[in-house]
């Protein structure tokens, strides 16, 4: 397995992490049990953001630019869905 294969395991790895405790910290009984999730939450999103930002830097996670006239285009789409 090549580095960059690896690096989009972790990343995805790490994403299902975050919306696990994400989900701890919305479905949690106690103000103990959702600080503890809110921090993990946070530590995980954390570790997400350098993840992405090691693979972007390598060319590993490219993302493109949206022209404004799609994002308008959608706007409307859910604007007239009001």
């Amino acid at each position: 397995m090549d580095d960059k294969t690896i690096m989009e395991n972790i990343l995805l790895t790490t994403k299902g992490v975050c919306d696990l405790y994400m989900h701890g910290a919305i479905e949690s009984s106690t103000e103990n049990v959702n600080t503890a999730f809110k921090s993990a939450l946070t530590d995980a999103l954390c570790m997400q953001d350098n993840i992405y930002k090691q693979m972007s830097q390598k060319g590993w996670y490219t993302t493109e630019n949206v022209p404004q006239s799609k994002i308008d285009q959608v706007k409307q789409k859910f604007a007239s869905a009001n």
